[in-house]
């Protein structure tokens, strides 16, 4: 497939520096109606009106490389036609149904199944909830709560898993938290073996794994640890939000060792890393791991449209009938978007593209870093990359101010890029997976001349 095609031609393209004066008014209505949690704008004031595949397009007529694609909604692309076709023709048909069957929700299931990882595959249920991956977390540990009648959940250090109430209890990052507890009850934190940041101050992945189990095995095995038997621990096979972390694959299979030996239920938060973002269908294929549960949202909707669900080993569905409800559970019209996504990822060679750009941007970002010391690690799978900033490689001081100045800098000169990270020190490159040779090379150039330029104002 040409997936030239697919993109605005003219990106990057600036005619005038954001905002511009639509965007300002349009950003200033926003201001005085909607309330302060309002977050991206005023990070970046961008005020974007239209998108085709790895472009966006704003108020005024700049044309911008997407490096962000939603955070992993639109990894088939803005406005994909091939998708979008089909989604609309759902949309005259029938929006939505509540867990009534529909050809779209059927065919969806059945496909979701076929792709499923370890020994799910073709051998597992599919239970869709509310809109979002919250949704879906909550949904997977009230199923692993209902099968082991326990109560406490080990999540790990670095972990994203959501804003509701037991999805945020499973959410590492303080600043999420600490207005608002008590949460879920009962969740404890292990640590996640982030090679380059861990509290074991060891760079040997090995080691670093090692480490983690011998502290999670004691988490569950020592009758003075303060952690009750478990019913659930959840993982995400690749940290996002946490800053793009790649565990090493030995950790994944570990994991599902304690688990199986302890009746513990192994959820596998695929939420922002599943649907090709990863180079496979599910990141948590590169380490050979058996999840009992799965969360899916963001890019199962296909095209943006929101959809959560989880899928699940057959002998965990010890539900009743209603014992898992969600008005959105019927989006016929996200259902019939996410199966044209899966037909377009295989009639394209989706993942064959994802892995053949994403491998060449990897070596691109670590040619830079042996040219920018402020580059302290740059690590990710398909394109899924994080690049991290450091003040000294030495003492591996995170260096949030440069990434805020680079964000910025580089949303000026046309492409987009979000932070991540408990100190907000790391910059996502997460486009959508559809992007080109040539508008991944742009976009890159563009951040590396910001990188230089960031570094070298800021010293």
């Amino acid at each position: 497939m040409d997936f030239k095609k697919l993109h605005f031609n003219d990106a990057p393209d600036m005619r005038i520096p954001p905002p511009g004066p639509k965007a300002k008014k349009i950003l200033d209505a926003q201001a005085k109606t909607e309330g302060n949690a309002v977050y991206y704008p005023k990070v970046l004031p961008f005020v974007p009106e239209e998108g085709m595949g790895a472009t966006i397009r704003d108020a005024d007529g700049n044309t911008y490389i997407d490096f962000y694609a939603g955070v992993s909604v639109l990894n088939f692309g803005h406005s994909n036609p091939y998708i979008l076709d089909k989604a609309l023709a759902q949309m005259k048909k029938l929006t939505h149904s509540l867990d009534f069957p529909t050809a779209a929700r059927t065919e969806l299931v059945r496909r979701l199944i076929g792709l499923a990882p370890g020994n799910m595959k073709n051998d597992a249920k599919v239970v869709f909830g509310g809109p979002t991956g919250s949704d879906a977390v909550e949904s997977a540990i009230k199923l692993a709560k209902s099968n082991t009648k326990r109560l406490s959940v080990i999540a790990f250090e670095g972990s994203y898993h959501g804003q509701t109430t037991m999805a945020l209890a499973a959410t590492a990052e303080k600043k999420y938290r600490e207005n608002y507890s008590p949460l879920g009850p009962e969740v404890h934190f292990a640590p996640y073996p982030n090679v380059y940041r861990n509290p074991f101050r060891t760079d040997d992945p090995n080691t670093c794994v090692e480490m983690c189990i011998d502290y999670l095995e004691d988490m569950v095995q020592n009758p003075d640890s303060g952690v009750l038997s478990p019913a659930a621990m959840i993982v995400e096979p690749i940290q996002g939000e946490g800053g793009i972390i790649v565990p090493p694959d030995n950790f994944l299979p570990e994991v599902e060792r304690i688990c199986r030996k302890n009746g513990i239920v192994l959820i596998v938060d695929e939420v922002q890393a599943a649907f090709g973002r990863a180079g496979k269908w599910f990141a948590s294929e590169y380490s050979g791991v058996n999840p009992d549960v799965i969360t899916m949202a963001k890019s199962i909707g296909g095209i943006g449209l929101p959809l959560s669900g989880i899928m699940y080993r057959g002998d965990l569905d010890i539900w009743k009938p209603g014992a898992h409800l969600g008005t959105f559970r019927g989006d016929v019209v996200a259902m019939a978007a996410g199966v044209a996504a899966i037909d377009f990822a295989e009639e394209s060679d989706l993942l064959k593209h994802v892995n053949m750009v994403g491998e060449k941007a990897l070596k691109y970002l670590k040619d830079l870093m042996k040219e920018n010391k402020c580059i302290g690690d740059v690590r990710g799978k398909g394109l899924f990359i994080g690049v991290e900033f450091v003040k000294d490689r030495k003492t591996k001081v995170p260096w949030k101010e440069i990434c805020d100045k680079i964000q910025l800098e580089c949303f000026k000169n046309g492409l987009i890029v979000w932070r991540a990270g408990a100190y907000g020190n790391i910059i996502r490159i997460m486009p959508p997976l559809t992007i080109t040779d040539e508008l991944m090379t742009k976009g890159l150039d563009i951040f590396s001349k910001e990188i230089k330029s960031s570094e070298k104002s800021l010293l």
